[in-house]
């Protein structure tokens, strides 16, 4: 009430040990809840917290604006910084794959072609790598720990292995040993380019 700059709604998560931007979130959608008497959609929530000055109440835009902008693990500025970090990552594997003359796919021409879950590349020509056949290759610029590596393998790795056969997926920042437990099954990750890399015509690709 005396100050309306006062960080009123990130000390308040700080102190309750939440992330700001999920506190600012939960705040917001029932602020919304409360002034539109509905229960507001996920898509008006996410863009009013990208996008603060589309909230209606002066404060409240505030309030929500400090949260995202303090908070290192969750909302949109974060996610903003993961996306640029994985599409560098992108990059980089794109241009390993040219340097070493391997012919591809990318992502966004398969989805051009109709697939909805594609990995990020597919070799038209597969390749051996420590004794594994590779079909396809995928990016993680993240830290692959149980929880999260489940999760990749449930909405998107066996998919992949499904429709394209076994592949490759770059951990780039690291995994736990113990998951690499389905080689013989057709999913090999690695925690950086593969040195030897051995195609159809039996040549070495190193490093």
């Amino acid at each position: 009430m005396k100050n309306a700059a006062a960080p009123v709604l990130l000390d308040l998560a700080n102190e309750v040990d939440f992330a700001p931007s999920l506190m600012a979130r939960v705040v917001l959608e029932r602020f919304l809840q409360e002034k539109e008497q509905a229960i507001p959609t996920k898509t008006l929530i996410n863009s009013m917290l990208r996008d603060p000055s589309q909230i209606p109440d002066g404060v409240l835009a505030n309030q929500v604006y400090q949260c995202t902008v303090n908070d290192c693990c969750y909302g949109p500025l974060v996610d903003c910084i993961k996306h640029a970090i994985g599409h560098e990552h992108e990059v980089l594997l794109r241009e390993m794959l040219l340097e070493k003359n391997l012919s591809f796919i990318a992502e966004d021409q398969l989805r051009a072609k109709g697939y909805d879950k594609t990995p990020d590349f597919i070799l038209e020509v597969p390749v051996a790598v420590e004794g594994h056949i590779i079909h396809w290759i995928e990016s993680k610029a993240s830290f692959g720990d149980e929880s999260s590596h489940q999760a990749h393998l449930q909405d998107q790795f066996w998919s992949y292995w499904n429709r394209f056969g076994p592949g490759l997926v770059i951990y780039w920042y690291g995994f736990i040993e113990e998951l690499d437990c389905h080689r013989e099954r057709g999913i090999l990750l690695k925690d950086c380019f593969p040195t030897d890399i051995v195609t159809l015509r039996h040549s070495t690709a190193q490093c």
